[in-house]
């Protein structure tokens, strides 16, 4: 794989195992580091705004433990990245489930519905200093009616929706705990939930936390001034 930052560093500021993939498939090689903050008291009306306001939180978080006056003198610049993801799902902002029941209410919720997850990008050039950040929102819906067609006494036809009347899928999910960990216990790129995807609007890369095109574009922003 090519390396795409033989003349500069990444720092990237997160502890998503996807958003890793992700960058690593992009071509960049990159040391790791996590922000510990409250992400609950940071609220914003928008998801845009509290997404942008998130990984801006994030950054500045990380930067207290950095020594940027030792990155300033450095002859090759720095790049921080940090991001955040929410779902949004009816008009309501959701983000890591609180526990596995919350997790189980909001897939039962998406069943023959429309989602969209909101997500940032932040990039900081620990050289310059220069901050430059951007959001992307992906729209996903679930494909109702999916099981079978079941015949109730009378003859009455009913329909369910997906994940509605798949208990067990959830349960599996939940089981497995990596939907404890994504905004809105939203993993489409499982193969467990692949199957109740009708449409994607927007990239999966986008969905699972990092957007490539919008990482690339910031990353050239940030080297450029």
């Amino acid at each position: 794989m090519e390396d795409n930052n033989s003349q500069f560093k990444i720092i990237l500021g997160s502890s998503s195992m996807p958003r890793r993939k992700i960058l690593a498939e992009m071509g960049y090689e990159f040391t790791l580091m996590s922000a510990d903050i409250d992400e609950k008291a940071v609220r914003k009306e928008k998801p845009e705004d509290l997404v942008m306001a998130l990984a801006a939180a994030k950054a500045d978080a990380i930067l207290q433990r950095l020594p940027v006056g030792d990155y300033v003198k450095e002859a090759e610049p720095t790049l921080l990245i940090t991001s955040d993801q929410v779902v949004v799902h009816e008009g309501v902002i959701r983000e890591k489930p609180a526990n596995a029941e919350e997790a189980r209410e909001f897939l039962k919720g998406y069943s023959g519905g429309h989602a969209a997850t909101v997500g940032s990008v932040l990039v900081t050039n620990l050289k310059t200093g220069f901050r430059k950040g951007d959001w992307d929102r992906v729209e996903s819906f679930s494909r109702s009616a999916l099981c079978m067609t079941r015949k109730l006494p009378g003859s009455m036809l009913i329909q369910l929706s997906a994940l509605e009347c798949d208990d067990e899928v959830i349960e599996k999910l939940i089981e497995e705990g990596n939907v404890l960990h994504v905004a809105g216990g939203l993993l489409i790129e499982n193969p467990s939930i692949k199957p109740y995807v009708k449409q994607v609007v927007g990239t999966i890369d986008s969905v699972m936390g990092l957007p490539k095109a919008l990482t690339d574009k910031l990353i050239k922003e940030a080297l450029s001034i």
